[in-house]
């Protein structure tokens, strides 16, 4: 084992040394929805799983996640525009093809369209690079054909990446990746050739799969959560600029007995939305690419 090994992305950076600056109108806390939309293939790859599966066809898995986008989406978006929120979109490319209708209504809604692969039956960071290059290539020009352009932003199905994923969506031409939860801010990441991207944090703690599927949480705790979280960060917020991500899956938060108790958390921070930036992942670097902001 190589005991010197690093990523070679960016150097450490403690938060209390960096730069203060502000978000629009002089915010301090950036909040975005992050609405992951996810397609499977039926008896085979790749699943999150209500219950242990058995066999493929793991019928009860596979109609559980469908479900989300049958019923559960709907029901957030309602959600969304009731509270007036925006969200950005992770989406598999694929979902136009299996779900007609689905990423049109959220593009009806206004919503940020991001890449998200072309299925989350598959892991990207498995692939050798001429593969994986192909996947960020395929799904770039489905989104861009249906959308009128490319995302600028990219998830990893399964946070996934390779050693090169991000000099790989750099050259793809994304301007920002939101795989690593490793700060409250966005950085910028080196790449090959002297490029560079920036990652926006996107949560691992305040995310339905986590908590709820991985650390069985229930549907109050994991909006509790959410309260306590952007409590403590509009706090924190007033020493640094922060960022506060919440992930969601329909099939798991769209279920009527955790879609209440979402609801009443972003009910919560649409009450602040007089303090807070309430905005998109897209946004959010947008202005660190025009403010030459964060740390490197």
């Amino acid at each position: 084992m190589d005991t010197n090994a690093g990523h070679g992305r960016y150097s450490f950076s403690a938060l209390p040394d960096r730069p203060v600056y502000d978000w629009p109108e002089g915010k301090r806390l950036a909040v975005y929805v992050g609405l992951n939309l996810e397609t499977f293939a039926f008896g085979e790859g790749l699943g999150a799983e209500l219950a242990p599966g058995g066999p493929q066809p793991d019928v009860l898995n596979y109609a559980w996640r469908d479900w989300g986008n049958r019923v559960g989406a709907w029901r957030i978006a309602e959600m969304l525009d009731a509270l007036a929120m925006p969200a950005s979109v992770l989406v598999n490319s694929n979902l136009y093809r299996d779900c007609p209708g689905l990423i049109e209504a959220f593009r009806a809604r206004g919503d940020e369209i991001v890449g998200h692969g072309r299925t989350n039956a598959e892991r990207q960071g498995t692939l050798d690079e001429a593969a994986e290059r192909a996947l960020i290539a395929e799904t770039t020009a489905v989104i861009a054909a249906r959308e009128g352009r490319p995302p600028s932003g990219w998830l990893g199905p399964w946070i996934s990446q390779s050693r090169v994923t991000p000099d790989l969506l750099a050259e793809a031409g994304y301007r920002y990746l939101l795989d690593w939860d490793h700060d409250d801010q966005p950085t910028w990441f080196a790449t090959r050739n002297g490029g560079r991207i920036l990652t926006v944090p996107y949560p691992q703690e305040l995310n339905d799969i986590p908590a709820i599927v991985a650390r069985k949480e229930t549907g109050r705790q994991f909006a509790d959560a959410i309260v306590d979280a952007f409590d403590e960060m509009l706090e924190q917020s007033r020493r640094a600029p922060l960022v506060m991500g919440i992930a969601l899956h329909p099939y798991i938060v769209g279920r009527p007995h955790r879609l209440r108790p979402l609801r009443r958390a972003l009910q919560h921070i649409a009450d602040h939305r007089g303090d807070i930036w309430l905005t998109t992942a897209g946004a959010i670097a947008d202005h660190i690419v025009a403010q030459e902001a964060g740390p490197r």
